[in-house]
């Protein structure tokens, strides 16, 4: 289930593989690829008017060039959501596992302008069992850059995922 160490010490997990994953597939460490998207003014309109946020500096150009980022700019909450696992590879492996999205937070670092193209990439940075053993927490590190390396955000998921599916007793 574990690829090779990557550069940074961590190991990278096969979101591409056709298994099914389990609470007991995840360890700390272990990193697992996002999606690429790019970010241009048919997603900024199509966040605001989904979210009703529609203040200038997401989509007006004119008024964007006036403001220290010089062009539009993403909501932040637009960022945040291309960091779904959802969108990921690794979201079929977790069809029959995933209970329940518990928590999330984000921090924004650098502004991503209309037109930029941002990565996410997903670290497993704690897991821990329920008390009856048969799911548990997964607590993912979410870092999102843009495409020359720079972080523009950095959070974490939180996801409740059922154990292996223990076998049943035989009967006679």
């Amino acid at each position: 289930m574990t690829g090779p160490a990557s550069g940074d010490g961590s190991h990278t997990g096969d979101a591409t593989g056709d298994g099914q994953l389990y609470f007991e597939d995840f360890a700390p460490g272990q990193c697992w690829p996002g999606q690429q998207r790019r970010l241009d003014a048919a997603a900024f309109r199509a966040f605001a008017t989904l979210t009703g946020d529609a203040h200038p500096i997401h989509y007006d150009a004119d008024y964007a060039r006036g403001t220290r980022f010089g062009a539009p700019v993403a909501h932040g909450l637009l960022v945040a959501a291309i960091g779904a696992l959802g969108a990921t590879a690794l979201s079929p492996r977790l069809e029959s596992s995933m209970v329940a999205f518990l928590e999330q937070g984000m921090r924004f670092l650098a502004p991503v302008l209309e037109g930029e193209t941002i990565r996410t990439a997903f670290e497993v940075e704690s897991t821990r069992p329920s008390r009856d053993g048969r799911r548990g927490v997964v607590r993912f590190i979410v870092r999102v850059s843009n495409a020359a390396g720079t972080p523009v955000a950095e959070g974490f998921h939180a996801y409740l995922i059922s154990g292996r599916p223990r076998p049943r007793p035989a009967t006679p």
